[in-house]
This record gives structure tokens, sequence and C-alpha cells, in this order.
């Protein structure tokens, strides 16, 4: 398997950066994670850290490619969630470490993903959005049930209300576990934290990738600066892994 990936994180205008990416890339398969540590909650860093380290570990020490994918990702979100768990059981409910989570597994010329919360995985086609992940937030269920539209989402009072996360309660959360999704040479995955999307337009994300020549990390980089500078003084932090399918 040949692909090109590269990882993006900038702390934006907050005091500290508790986004954490990774990109595993081995002979058969990949994986890109991003988790945003929720900033509301004590030890939001220390819970996106612990995330990461669970997943590309279990991932290391599973045979690849993966027999079962869809089970791996429903798995390994079970064992990161019950690792955040465990670090804040003498916490009070409502300070306990948090994290919202995106990831994606590409092999065999397909691609999986799963997510929790308003992480994102967005699957791009010739500078495209072919599809993208749904949050578990109060807007995008204003969006479902036709309260409001998507282009109300980015400026909404509620926008950072998740209903869903790793960590907090001990029973396992709302989690979205993808189908099969073919790919096709050029196609582009992105998982990113929702101060990347939140600064730009689903279209944006799909038009910075529309040159198949330009490196994926000057792409992804440009994207970046332009979710940074649209969200000015009130940035978050802003962080991404992408990965482009060349066969």
């Amino acid at each position: 398997m040949r692909v090109e990936h590269a990882e993006f994180s900038h702390r934006g205008a907050r005091e500290s950066n508790q986004d954490r990416i990774a990109a595993e890339v081995t002979e058969n398969a990949a994986l890109l994670i991003a988790c945003d540590g929720m900033g509301g909650h004590e030890e939001g860093e220390r819970a996106a850290i612990i995330a990461v380290q669970a997943i590309t570990q279990r991932f290391r020490t599973t045979l690849q490619p993966l027999l079962d994918p869809l089970g791996f990702l429903h798995l390994a979100l079970g064992a990161a969630h019950q690792q955040i768990v465990a670090i804040g059981t003498d916490i009070a409910l409502e300070h306990r470490p948090r994290a919202t989570i995106a990831m994606c597994l590409v092999q065999r010329g397909s691609a999986y993903w799963a997510h929790v919360g308003d992480s994102r995985t967005y699957h791009l086609r010739h500078g495209r959005v072919l599809s993208r992940t749904r949050d578990h937030s109060h807007v995008e269920l204003l969006v479902r049930e036709g309260v409001i539209g998507a282009e109300q989402v980015h400026n909404h009072p509620m926008r950072n209300f998740v209903e869903s996360c790793l960590g907090g309660e001990v029973l396992l959360p709302e989690m979205d576990v993808s189908r099969r999704q073919p790919l096709e040479r050029g196609d582009v995955l992105l998982v990113c934290t929702d101060g990347l999307w939140a600064g730009v337009s689903d279209e944006a994300i799909g038009a910075a990738f529309a040159q198949p020549d330009m490196p994926l990390a000057e792409a992804l980089a440009a994207l970046g600066a332009q979710a940074v500078a649209a969200s000015g003084a009130s940035c978050d932090n802003t962080s991404a892994a992408a990965l482009r399918f060349l066969e």
C-alpha cells in the first residue's frame, strides 16, 4: 500500500494545546487519529494523550491487514474510554477528564472510520467532500430536525455542546462506526478536531486538496492556517491528520 500522509496542529488562541493527533502507517494499513481534550474539564490534555496512546498501541500489536477493521475501531474506542474513566474516578463527575475523537483506518483499498463527539472524518475526492461524519452535538441535531441550516452551525451559541465523548460516565459513549468505503487513487482522508472545521466550510476543506500534485503537507498546512486566521481571537486548538491514497 502506498500513501502520503501529513499532520498539523496549532494552539490557536488558547493557553495550551489539548489536541493530540497521530498517523500510524505500515506496509499493509494506516491509522489516522484526531483527539480533542475537552478544555472545560480537568486534565483534558491528559485524556487526549491517553486515548491516542491506547489506540496506537492496540494498532501496533494487531496483525495487519486487520481481519475485522470495524471490530478493531469499536474495541479501540472502548479501551480508550475505559482508560480515561479510570483516571477520573476520584473527581466529581462534572469535572472528569473527557475528549472527543475521530479515527480512520485504511487498508486493502478501503477506508473505515469511527468517531465520538464533534471531531470529524472527511472523505475527499476531486476537491469535493464525498462524505463526512455527523457530530454528536446539539447543533447537529438541530440541523437534522430542520430547525437551523448547515450554514448556521459555525456561529451557533451552542456549537460546543457535545452529547457524547470519551471519559466521564462509566458506560460506553455513543459512537458511530462506518461501513467499508472503497477508495480511488488520489482520495484524501482527513481527521480533524472542531478547531479546524469551525473556521472553514466543507467546500473549502475539499478545495484545499483539489490539486493532486501539491504535497499533502503543504495543502494541509495551508488549510490549517486558513482555519486559524478565520477564527481569529476566539480560535480553538486546531489539528488534523490527512492521508492521500495512492495505490
